[in-house]
């Protein structure tokens, strides 16, 4: 019969450490428990009294598996299961159930001295370490248990280790797979962006960006914000970036593709309060003037050698996609000149905190951290990070709200 799967605690004693409690607690499986340990008592190293569990038999023992024991030892010998001699067709039986129902303690195996290679396979199988019945006596139980525990405690670190790392390398692929790789071939623009999501542990939250080049030059460039910070929104962030790009290449710009993602929004948000803002900007293949459409969403930042940062004037941008139906989009003409560096945002990068207070640090106090940096000569990677490391000190640490930055730069002659 299966022996039953014990209900535990999140942290068993062998994670908190042996150290973490007045004693050290041992459970025995054995046939007969006193014949195995007739030391009159055991001590650990701080002269506490080892306290001892006996079970007969698995099933046994798994009721009596509580989260506070912090070794197992197994007597080889004991039948595999309620009934049956252990030399079957598998004589490490018993330690493999052991190691099933308790896969976060520390065990150690009894066998005879004759037995040594079972015993060394039993190490092999899972087991902390092994010990010799006829030459048991408290001080070296003592010993071998606290080198089990700690040897478990290090196995278990080392695991979650190796799983944090493997998880870190997942994330970054999907990652990787999610954010836009921008299409510009062919121009003479450079690119930047950054991206921090606001939920702990998140890959992506409910921004997005991207840029293409289209056949004809015009280099085009989107960001957006999905209202809300759960994967709902992240996964809408992401269909609406992929429908933007298709619609973009499909040769569909301004006022046009604005209603066209705002009807992929309304069928695939999951509730009717979902809007997501926009900003998308089509820079003309000679680089010198752009148009812009804001859908609900802050304007961007245009910086001009020997002139400050400043935003772009647009008093005439239309609702954000999803608040009313039939909206319209209005394009503007904006003057970019030769050299130029254009950065679109999202409103996580202003709506951070400045100090304790309420106060945000808002468009006018983004532009002036911008400038900032522009005097102390930072441009493209340098200059985004910069400014959301500085976002996140004035806040007094992580914004609570997605972030994205993109930066387009060009430089005459």
């Amino acid at each position: 019969m299966p022996v039953p799967v014990p209900r535990q605690r999140d942290i068993p004693a062998t994670e908190s450490g042996p150290g973490s409690q007045s004693a050290l607690n041992l459970l025995v499986i054995e046939d007969d428990p006193a014949g195995g340990l007739t030391v009159p008592e055991i001590l650990d190293a701080d002269g506490h009294r080892i306290r001892l569990r006996s079970a007969r038999n698995l099933t046994e023992a798994a009721r009596l598996l509580t989260p506070d024991v912090h070794c197992v030892l197994l007597d080889l010998a004991l039948p595999h299961g309620s009934a049956g001699p252990a030399d079957g067709a598998d004589p490490l039986g018993a330690l493999r159930q052991v190691l099933r129902i308790a896969p976060r303690h520390a065990v150690l195996v009894l066998t005879s001295e004759g037995d040594a290679e079972r015993a060394a396979e039993a190490v092999r199988v899972g087991a902390q370490d092994f010990l010799f019945r006829d030459e048991l006596d408290g001080r070296l139980l003592n010993r071998a248990i606290r080198y089990a525990v700690e040897r478990k405690r290090a196995d278990i670190a080392q695991y979650k280790l190796a799983e944090s790392k493997l998880h870190a390398q997942e994330n970054a692929r999907l990652e990787r797979g999610l954010l836009p790789h921008p299409l510009l071939e062919g121009s003479d623009l450079r690119f930047a962006a950054r991206y921090r999501p606001g939920r702990s542990r998140a890959l992506l939250g409910g921004d997005f960006y991207d840029t293409v080049r289209t056949p004809d030059g015009t280099v085009h460039a989107m960001i957006g914000d999905v209202c809300g910070h759960g994967p709902d929104e992240a996964a809408l962030g992401v269909e609406l970036r992929i429908a933007w790009r298709a619609l973009t290449l499909a040769g569909l710009c301004g006022d046009d593709l604005l209603a066209t993602l705002q009807e992929v929004l309304e069928v695939e948000r999951p509730c009717e309060e979902i809007f997501a803002t926009l900003c998308t900007v089509d820079i003309a293949p000679d680089g010198r003037r752009a148009g812009l459409c804001l859908a609900g969403h802050p304007a961007p930042l245009i910086s001009r050698p020997g002139r400050p940062a400043r935003l772009l004037p647009y008093e005439n941008s239309g609702p954000a996609l999803g608040l009313l139906p039939r909206a319209r989009w209005p394009r503007r003409q904006v003057e970019l000149g030769g050299t130029w560096s254009l950065m679109l945002y999202t409103d996580g990068l202003i709506e951070g905190r400045i100090g304790p207070g309420r106060e945000r640090l808002g468009q006018d106090g983004m532009v002036e951290m911008i400038n900032r940096h522009l005097d102390d000569g930072l441009s493209g990677e340098g200059l985004l990070e910069a400014s959301v490391t500085e976002a996140r000190r004035l806040n007094g640490g992580e914004l609570t709200d997605d972030v994205a930055v993109v930066l387009l730069s060009r430089a005459e002659g």
